[in-house]
């Protein structure tokens, strides 16, 4: 049966050790790229335990209270210089999304302030 500790880094140098030991009865290993021998700590166990006071009471709190985000918030629309079919305005709101699979294009989405839509893929 095999142990898994912790994982054994050179003294010397901090390369990464080899589980091998140098001897039956001796506890140094040997390092592969600086030849320098270190003790063989891997059979410690290490524990780290912390105290809910030692994090921040803000961070805390922010994570006590996620909320759920609605997609459409998020969504930010842009200007751009394109005539309304409908009412001739010069000017559009647009956005992007990608609808389809990844190597095929986005599709842009027009919407004007008469209420118009229109939709075209890249």
């Amino acid at each position: 049966m095999v142990a898994i500790g912790s994982l054994l880094f050179c003294d010397a140098c901090g390369s990464l050790l080899p589980r091998v030991t140098v001897g039956e009865d001796n506890d140094m290993v040997k390092c592969d790229d600086c030849f320098q021998y270190t003790k063989d700590t891997s059979a410690k166990v290490i524990t780290s335990k912390s105290k809910p006071s030692a994090f921040p009471s803000a961070l805390r709190s922010k994570h006590s209270e996620v909320q759920a985000v609605n997609a459409e918030d998020l969504q930010v629309e842009a200007v751009i210089s394109k005539d309304c079919p409908d009412c001739g305005r010069s000017e559009m709101f647009y956005h992007t999304k990608q609808l389809r699979s990844a190597d095929e294009g986005t599709t842009v989405f027009y919407r004007c302030e008469c209420g118009y839509k229109e939709t075209q893929n890249n």
